[in-house]
């Protein structure tokens, strides 16, 4: 009888079953899976798992079989090896054959996704991403890399520790190393995440508004002040707003265009916004800016939803006021949760992205709250934080790499 008439009716044999650990090392040619596959074939072995890597030309393979009829020690094996040993040296390749028994040990339960994000990521600082993993209880059960540029980011499949003690543990890390690290729960739920919301200034542009209103108007510097004051949480927002757009009073309202032609994106925005369309979510910002320039950035990018404030403009000049309910700290997560609402989407499959105080509402209520280039405050209150002038390196954190954002990009061109 076989062995693969001994296994479970699932297929995967039973711990005292005996298995065979196949490795091939060697540079890398079309054809070496199926070789190798094809003369395991002659042994009638059933296949349990495969893994395969190719780094920079060479290749690992790995296949994990049940043992071919008669058992561990038995002729039939000796063969085997003798077979798949002749086989690799004819493509100078190198193979090892390791006997055990079963299937690989379960998993630890608590299951995360550790993506690190390095520009550029050292030696260093992996191996201290690794062994606070190691320190929180956690097993390394994978790693691969997500994208090479604009920055190195890898991911590595954590099992044995829950997620929220091990983001903590591996924020405190990536803070002394100068590295982004976020870390999000296995499962479903992380390729179901279906909205996007994004503060506007400084985060989705690189501008903050206002302060190019008041270019305009000749008070950018009291306004940057009041601006920076605010974002590092020091006003309360809603005032601070008032008192920065009186300061626009008596401007021409023809100076809207003009704004609007010096907004700069900022660099991955289109990218990011691009691809998370292509993969099906919606996307939305919210802004203690103004609607004078989010509806036209809605239409420019395609965004599903947008909400800022609103200038007020009387006989074609802005009057210095803004007209409607403010979007202030409170504001942005209540916008959050309307859009996800009208989304259809569950608040715990959201994204939010923001760098100032009065994103922090906002960023604690989405699923995964990510700090973009922010201010100390909000990058200790965040999920995570990036930390590089890409906006599309977010992508990463949800799994999605360069080579799919590129063959994306192929396809629709």
């Amino acid at each position: 009888m076989s062995a693969s008439q001994n296994a479970p009716a699932t297929g995967v044999p039973g711990d005292d079953a005996p298995t065979l650990l196949v490795k091939i090392f060697g540079k890398d040619r079309p054809g070496i899976t199926a070789g190798l596959f094809d003369t395991l074939a002659a042994y009638s072995v059933d296949v349990i798992d495969i893994e395969q890597v190719v780094t920079r030309g060479r290749i690992v393979l790995c296949a994990l079989v049940t043992a071919p009829a008669g058992g561990g020690d038995s002729v039939t094996e000796g063969e085997l090896r003798a077979t798949v040993h002749s086989w690799a040296e004819s493509l100078k390749l190198q193979a090892e054959i390791i006997s055990g028994r079963g299937d690989n040990r379960p998993r630890g339960t608590g299951r995360s996704h550790v993506t690190v994000l390095g520009n550029p990521l050292t030696a260093e600082s992996t191996a201290a991403i690794a062994a606070r993993i190691t320190g929180t209880g956690g097993n390394i059960d994978r790693i691969f890399r997500l994208a090479k540029y604009p920055v190195t980011a890898v991911e590595f499949a954590v099992s044995g520790a829950d997620t929220e003690p091990l983001r903590t543990a591996l924020a405190t890390e990536a803070a002394a190393l100068g590295v982004d690290v976020a870390v999000v729960a296995a499962g479903l739920q992380r390729r179901a995440q279906r909205l996007v919301v994004m503060d506007v200034d400084s985060t989705l542009i690189q501008d903050e508004v206002i302060e190019l209103f008041a270019a305009h108007a000749g008070c950018e510097d009291k306004v940057a002040e009041v601006t920076t004051a605010a974002m590092r949480g020091e006003l309360d927002f809603e005032q601070s707003l008032h008192a920065r757009v009186a300061l626009l009073a008596g401007l021409d309202a023809s100076v809207v265009d003009k704004v609007r032609a010096e907004v700069r994106l900022t660099p991955g925005a289109r990218t990011l916004i691009r691809t998370l369309k292509r993969l099906g979510y919606q996307v939305g910002v919210v802004s203690g800016g103004f609607t004078q320039v989010t509806d036209d950035l809605q239409e420019r990018l395609g965004l599903d939803f947008a909400s800022a404030n609103t200038l007020e403009v009387v006989d074609g000049k802005l009057t210095g006021k803004v007209i409607g309910e403010v979007v202030d700290r409170a504001g942005k997560a209540r916008l959050l949760r309307r859009f996800a609402a009208e989304a259809g989407v569950p608040l715990d499959q959201t994204v939010a992205i923001g760098d100032g105080a009065n994103d922090l509402d906002m960023l604690n209520a989405a699923g995964l709250g990510v700090a973009f280039n922010a201010k100390p405050v909000v990058r200790e209150a965040a999920h995570t934080a990036v930390n590089v002038p890409f906006l599309d390196t977010v992508l990463y954190l949800l799994g999605v790499t360069r080579e799919e954002v590129e063959a994306a990009d192929t396809h629709a061109d």
